[in-house]
């Protein structure tokens, strides 16, 4: 009798879940991922859209293997996740920003009703230590609103100020708007440093061999569009909010550029004098152990 024939199958490749923004940055970032422009061997990227501020819950339950995150989120997070040591977004010499309808310096700050992206967002954690250097920090009073939304909010009197991130932060004079103050640049005068504002991290229970293997395949990603910028720029244009060519390419080129290949020493004595700040503000307990895949 001859033996049944069993015909030859290939192993299923395994799954790895990404979250990141619907913002032209990340969609430039992640294009050759999510376009199969690189080879990703047994892996294969399933990619997840929504708001950062979704994405930095959804790390505090350990829902995805990778996702991008802000780098406040982190300092909730680094038990269960570390940071690529690519794919971060640095603020150098600008970040978010303080717009407000009228003409508003920062001695009207405190007590004014702030429209902000989220709490466990770097840009709230840095706006909480603007307010602890104007002795004001019992004085922050905000709203959480979806990000898209503050500008609008401001303009129509909803709030007397917003905390902008995104695209916004090009976009806010379209609407007569006024800034107050730039975050990054407040930071940078302050410390030296650029602002560390969101990174990708991996959860550390697929073992280090898997996270090595991933942050190799983020860094290629993201190589893949700065030297391919032209098409790389198309794709991102879809996931751009009133933007322009030009416009986009400028946010773009913001945060995605030599910081995202790598945070190098800089980013990381940035990333950790940003948890060392806000600690000695007591904002959280202690900062945690950084630690990076390489």
């Amino acid at each position: 009798m001859t033996a049944p024939m069993i015909a030859a199958t290939e192993e299923a490749p395994r799954v790895i879940r990404v979250g990141h923004s619907p913002d032209p940055d990340d969609a430039f970032m992640f294009y050759a991922l999510a376009q199969d422009k690189i080879p990703t061997g047994s892996l294969r990227f399933v990619h997840e859209l929504q708001d950062i501020e979704t994405l930095n819950r959804r790390a505090l339950q350990g829902e995805l293997e990778v996702s991008a995150v802000s780098i406040h989120a982190y300092a909730y997070l680094a038990d269960r996740y570390a940071l690529l040591s690519c794919g971060c977004s640095m603020g150098d010499k600008y970040g978010p920003i303080l717009v407000s309808r009228r003409r508003w310096s920062l001695r009207d700050l405190p007590n004014a009703s702030i429209a902000v992206p989220g709490t466990l967002t770097t840009a709230f954690l840095v706006l909480q230590l603007l307010f602890e250097s104007l002795h004001a920090r019992s004085r922050l009073r905000y709203q959480v609103m979806p990000f898209d939304q503050i500008l609008e909010a401001v303009a129509k009197g909803r709030c007397d100020a917003g905390l902008i991130i995104h695209e916004g932060q090009l976009t806010f004079r379209n609407l007569g708007l006024n800034l107050i103050i730039d975050l990054g640049v407040w930071w940078q005068e302050r410390t030296g440093l650029p602002l560390p504002l969101g990174g990708n991290v991996v959860r550390k229970d697929l073992g280090l061999d898997l996270m090595r293997q991933i942050n190799h395949l983020v860094q290629e990603s993201i190589r893949y569009g700065l030297t391919h910028r032209e098409e790389a720029l198309a794709y991102a244009l879809h996931y751009a909010r009133d933007m322009d060519v030009s416009l986009a390419d400028r946010f773009v080129a913001m945060y995605v550029n030599d910081w995202t290949l790598d945070y190098g020493p800089q980013g990381r004595a940035a990333i950790q004098r940003l948890l060392d700040e806000a600690a000695k503000a007591r904002i959280f307990p202690a900062p945690p152990p950084v630690e990076f895949v390489t």
